[in-house]
């Protein structure tokens, strides 16, 4: 799936959850940790769904993916690489450490424009 193919599926689109952390994905679907409210969730079962996206820097390019979270389980729906300007600005903003990311900032910015939201 290409960033074109989901710009044009706007039920996808209007479905990713642009605050959603790794963390909190986790802690939604796999653990009764924190979230941001309890308010914010009106239950945590298998029937709830997350879409978000992440960037993965454990393999270099940093690699940007689009996830959809149900219950245990998790479909990644396609990878894509950031323009090199974001990426090194990222990486550097990072400490160029390993791990899994949330979208934010520059990188959040770029990839609302690219999906017109």
């Amino acid at each position: 799936m290409s960033l074109k193919d989901i710009k044009r599926n706007y039920d996808l689109v209007n479905s990713v959850d642009w605050e959603m952390t790794p963390e909190e994905a986790i802690a939604l679907h796999l653990e009764w940790g924190p979230l941001r409210s309890q308010a914010y969730y009106n239950s945590r079962d298998n029937d709830n769904e997350t879409v978000y996206f992440v960037i993965n820097t454990w393999k270099l390019p940093p690699i940007l993916t689009l996830v959809r979270r149900k219950g245990f389980d998790s479909e990644y729906l396609g990878d894509f690489r950031l323009p090199k300007n974001l990426e090194d600005e990222f990486m550097s903003g990072i400490g160029k450490y390993k791990g899994v990311y949330a979208v934010e900032g520059k990188v959040r910015d770029w990839l609302k424009k690219e999906l017109e939201v």
